[in-house]
């Protein structure tokens, strides 16, 4: 590092190295099986309605795989928009899956999956970092409202991955609560990758960590140990659309 370069100069270049990184990624993720459950559903499957909404987790998973089935096919059926739907919805909520989800723009969970509104409920943070407000929302799905299904849900070319390793790689400091998030992702961090692919497989690893995360505390385990919780790790495509399993 040049000892004379204007601090703001050196934050604009590591930013736009960031940058280049995250964007860079999208080149270099492969797909991986053929959704979230084998067999999935074809593109016309009929959607549930609020009142008959899925109430296993198996059930949940197939309907979020017909979903996005759907979503990559281009036969939306935007479903529970009508106005008979919104007033149903006003004396109470039933959704049957929650998606922990990264922030990004590019991965809304309501139209990846072609669900509507009651359907999901949406807990969204850059890299699908935990927090106590993360871990607060998460467990009132589950504990409250009886959710039967918890997917951390991570995507390609994640721009929060790609800082963390920006930064663990050349010591850099972010922002203060930007470097909050570098620092929860660090110990997800591939070091038996390089370049690219340590970000790409940096991205599963944190599904997988936080998946895990989830499955250790005391209230989420004794659901998944009872059979009503399923909490399962899965990752968006951006260039196919698709979603799939990992582990």
């Amino acid at each position: 590092m040049n000892l004379t370069t204007h601090p703001q100069t050196q934050t604009a270049t590591s930013r736009r190295a960031l940058l280049r990184a995250s964007a860079a990624t999208a080149a270099v993720a492969s797909v991986a099986g053929t959704g979230l459950i084998a067999g999935a559903s074809s593109a016309s499957a009929t959607t549930p309605t609020p009142s008959t909404r899925p109430s296993t987790a198996a059930a949940a998973l197939a309907a979020l795989s017909a979903g996005n089935q759907r979503w990559r096919t281009q036969h939306q059926q935007h479903p529970h928009e009508s106005n008979a739907v919104r007033q149903q919805l006003v004396s109470g909520q039933s959704p049957f899956a929650l998606i922990l989800g990264c922030i990004d723009s590019r991965v809304p969970p309501e139209l990846v999956f072609d669900q509507g509104l009651g359907d999901l409920m949406t807990v969204r943070s850059a890299g699908e970092v935990l927090d106590e407000a993360v871990l607060g929302s998460v467990a009132y799905g589950v504990l409250e409202l009886g959710i039967p299904l918890v997917l951390v849900l991570g995507h390609q070319s994640c721009g929060a991955v790609a800082a963390a390793v920006h930064a663990e790689e050349t010591g850099a400091s972010l922002p203060d609560h930007i470097q909050y998030i570098a620092d929860q992702i660090e110990p997800a961090i591939d070091h038996t990758q390089h370049g690219d692919a340590r970000v790409d497989s940096t991205i599963s690893r944190q599904v997988n960590l936080v998946r895990s995360r989830l499955a250790a505390e005391p209230d989420l385990a004794a659901k998944v140990s009872a059979g009503t919780l399923q909490i399962v790790g899965a990752r968006y495509e951006l260039n196919t659309q698709l979603v799939h399993r990992i582990s």
